[in-house]
């Protein structure tokens, strides 16, 4: 039995800096993911565990960008998606990452590895294996040319939907005229 590509738009997801909560919303779309999966294959994501997209329609981006390797990633989904979509509060804003910007990156890592109660002989972590952390962390938009933004902690899943099935309809609608009636902000 020979298998060929499927000729479904594709779609990637990939997490950088957050909690998963907005994978967590495109699932919240409840039955429609039936639906979603029968217009698109969903290619690299946190499900499948591929790490570089192929080419895709759309890729949706969760968290913030905090590192070298975020900053990497990103680039390289931008690079192959025809639409890319920041998804959430971490991903639009920075969010809760985004927190540690009121303090320089050293005060950061003294006060999480050196100057805790549990510390003993600590040292802050190094190496190769190990993303060199940026100085400030950013928002996606602002790393890399984001075409759409859904914020929400989590998004809105009627959002998401909406969103995806007007792209892969091949209607382009302008960021700007997504209807704030499904934004919903608890």
């Amino acid at each position: 039995m020979s298998v060929t590509p499927s000729s479904k738009p594709k779609i990637a997801t990939c997490w950088l800096g957050g909690c998963a909560g907005c994978h967590m919303s495109l699932l919240d779309i409840d039955e429609r993911i039936l639906d979603l999966v029968k217009l698109v294959d969903i290619t690299a994501s946190p499900i499948t565990d591929i790490k570089k997209p192929p080419e895709v329609k759309i890729a949706l981006i969760e968290g913030a960008v905090c590192n070298e390797e975020n900053v990497e990633t990103l680039h390289l989904y931008r690079e192959k998606a025809e639409f890319l979509i920041a998804l959430g509060d971490c991903a639009v804003f920075g969010n809760l990452p985004a927190m540690r910007n009121m303090f320089s990156l050293q005060e950061c890592l003294e006060e999480a590895f050196l100057n805790t109660d549990s510390t003993v002989n600590g040292k802050i972590p190094n190496g190769p294996d190990l993303p060199k952390l940026l100085p400030k962390v950013l928002p996606v938009p602002h790393v890399v040319k984001t075409d759409y933004c859904i914020p929400g902690c989590p998004p809105d899943a009627d959002v998401i939907w909406f969103v995806l099935t007007e792209l892969l309809a091949g209607r382009v609608p302008p960021p700007e005229q997504i209807p704030y009636t499904l934004f919903k902000f608890d």
